[in-house]
């Protein structure tokens, strides 16, 4: 770590991350958007389909295991095994452009920042999310070492960076939804896991919050951010959202119903060590950009 080498084309080398469970419809051509980086971290969470083998085959990964405590936790892990000081971070549904990849060597080459935001065109089905709040999805994704990280969140943490991020003005492109029957699991997943965190946190809801919350994201991703202008697919987009929210409000109500009953919940594992979220932040205050999920 801390190398002055340069890579081919006069920028400094990059690591890119990927964090991986069952992703072997996925990980081929996320990998291969990425064999220009320089090396590529892989961390899979014990996969059972033919992730692991598809990810070793590729030339410059280093792939490792690891038990799962969410994204943050799995990536903030993986950036440490990294060898460069400059790192990029994607998703197995996420794929990098040849127009982003140019932009960021270029930009690589002559640095004016230590943190880049990376827009995101999201895939519903193989069509664009024009709409619903989605056209200005934007991430964290490439800076330099201790220039950014994830805070301790189990699900949707956004990043968080010591200065101010520069816009990249190419995106990546984020298939978010390609099998509807896999992603609803997901969502309910997902609401567990974000009614787990209110949870630690000593929060409670009532069943006003559960119909409202939900009610709420629908119309204002519906109606105010024009999802009605992606016809069918706009609709169910937003109907999937805005469940996902009365999945993680429904469920902290019913824990704290089954509380009263003297009934706790069986919690997801936390990552409770101190060095996956340690992070020398003495040069400047912290920020983030949100994306649509927080």
């Amino acid at each position: 770590m801390g190398e002055k080498a340069t890579a081919s084309g006069g920028r400094p080398p990059l690591s890119a991350v990927v964090t991986t469970f069952n992703e072997e419809h996925n990980i081929g051509d996320c990998l291969e958007s990425l064999r220009w980086c320089d090396e590529i971290i892989v961390v899979d969470s014990f996969s059972t389909d033919r992730t692991a083998e598809i990810a070793r085959s590729f030339e410059k990964v280093r792939f490792f295991e690891r038990k799962y405590f969410g994204s943050a936790s799995q990536k903030n892990w993986a950036i440490d095994q990294a060898v460069h000081d400059w790192l990029l971070v994607f998703d197995a549904d996420e794929r990098c452009t040849p127009e982003l990849q140019a932009e960021m060597e270029n930009e690589l080459r002559a640095p004016r920042a230590e943190v880049y935001v990376i827009k995101r065109r999201v895939f519903f089905m193989d069509r664009v999310i024009r709409f619903s709040g989605w056209q200005n999805d934007r991430v964290v994704r490439l800076f330099r070492r201790g220039a950014a990280r994830y805070p301790n969140k189990r699900v949707h943490a956004d990043m968080l960076t010591r200065s101010t991020p520069i816009v990249f003005s190419h995106p990546m492109l984020h298939l978010m939804i390609d099998q509807f029957d896999e992603y609803v699991p997901r969502v309910v997943k997902y609401g567990v896991w974000g009614a787990a965190q209110a949870w630690r946190k000593g929060r409670s809801t009532n069943v006003l919050e559960v119909l409202l919350r939900p009610a709420w994201r629908f119309f204002r991703m519906y109606v105010l951010q024009l999802g009605i202008l992606d016809g069918v697919a706009g609709l169910v987009f937003c109907k999937l959202q805005s469940f996902a929210t009365f999945s993680k409000w429904a469920t902290l109500w019913a824990w704290r119903q089954n509380e009263r009953r003297g009934r706790m919940p069986s919690l997801p594992p936390f990552d409770e060590d101190e060095k996956t979220w340690q992070w020398d932040n003495r040069d400047g205050p912290e920020s983030r950009v949100p994306s649509p999920e927080s």
